[in-house]
């Protein structure tokens, strides 16, 4: 399976399968492929992600990323998850990773 518009190879479950192939093209034509148009907050998270899986080797737990990004995301209100999932709606946690280019997600939720 490969991302039409950038001919990025993704696995079959939709996931980049070179983490260092992506780039912000890749990234707003997946988000558009789910009618997502990425934020600023959005890419508070996109960049997150990015940065935390190579250090890991796994997408982080949503409550990592309130802690990390929440005042990022919203300086006014708490962040939640419920606040975190409605970000990347239908596809939650799923979407956010695929969005940022890992190479698979097993979500904890987000």
């Amino acid at each position: 399976m490969s991302n039409q518009n950038k001919g990025l190879e993704l696995n079959s479950k939709g996931y980049l399968i070179n983490f260092d192939a992506w780039n912000k093209d890749f990234a707003i034509g997946m988000a558009k492929e789910h009618n997502l148009e990425l934020t600023e907050c959005h890419w508070h998270i996109i960049n997150f992600l990015r940065d935390y899986y190579p250090e890991y080797g796994i997408a982080p737990d949503p409550r990592e990323i309130i802690k990390k990004l929440g005042k990022k995301i919203n300086p006014d209100v708490p962040c939640t998850k419920k606040h975190l999932e409605s970000m990347f709606s239908n596809g939650g946690c799923k979407l956010a990773c695929k969005i940022a280019g890992l190479p698979d997600c097993h979500c904890r939720g987000l």
